[in-house]
């Protein structure tokens, strides 16, 4: 049984057929032999990074849209995303003592400062990188990022504020939004407002009560290496 849609009554009635079919032995074998796993890809098979720290961020646009009557448009329209951004035990002794180091700026700006609110975005280039400023004052997170691609039609215009806690060389909180002018679209997201439009990402320290803390990062997915240098 296949059904690729967004209209929740077709995936309840999907998934009520696909169990009667199930309890009436009409979808093959109900029991399967377990699979012996042999070995595991690496760049797939990651997790947290031990004594680092994991922050939820999630974007949203704030305003620019064109109202529509369609429920799809409106639900895109609408949305709020979902990553994870990772840490690891070193970076994170550094941002305790009040230092943010260079990779982990590198990594917020290229990874998470992106428009994934209506699908999978095109990551930033470090040569997109136009200016980052990102520093720990008194307890406070600011920043300035400027972003745009050599053809000007992509770019972000952020600020960064937010605020920090630490305690015994960790860090118990980390609250920051980058809010700014977001303009243009990836392949997988199109229907982006016209022109320039206002898009906030937030960052929160997870609690690791919600399964998909566990999620690797959208940007680390086949090379997590890269993730980590994000040079």
């Amino acid at each position: 049984m296949y059904n690729n849609n967004r209209d929740t009554p077709k995936v309840r009635r999907l998934i009520k057929a696909a169990l009667q079919q199930f309890e009436s032995g009409g979808g093959g074998p109900r029991f399967a032999d377990p699979i012996e796993i042999e070995s595991v890809d690496a760049r797939y098979n990651v997790t947290p990074p031990e004594g680092g720290l994991v922050l939820r961020v999630q974007a949203k646009v704030m305003d620019g849209y064109e109202p529509t009557d369609n429920q799809w448009r409106r639900m895109v329209q609408t949305a709020q995303s979902r990553d994870n951004l990772w840490i690891t035990a070193d970076e994170q002794r550094a941002i305790a003592a009040g230092t943010i180091p260079d990779a982990v700026q590198r990594r917020i700006v290229r990874y998470h400062l992106v428009d994934n609110t209506r699908g999978e975005p095109p990551m930033w280039r470090s040569d997109e990188i136009r200016e980052l400023k990102m520093n720990i004052r008194d307890g406070e997170v600011v920043g300035q990022v400027r972003l745009r691609t050599a053809k000007g039609d992509r770019g972000f215009t952020a600020t960064i504020r937010g605020e920090i806690e630490t305690r015994a060389g960790r860090v118990t909180r980390w609250d920051f939004v980058a809010s700014g002018d977001f303009w243009g679209e990836g392949a997988y997201t199109g229907g982006a407002p016209q022109g320039k439009f206002p898009l906030a990402i937030a960052f929160t320290i997870a609690d690791g009560t919600d399964l998909a803390d566990k999620i690797p990062p959208q940007g680390s997915r086949g090379w997590i290496d890269g993730y980590w240098r994000a040079e």
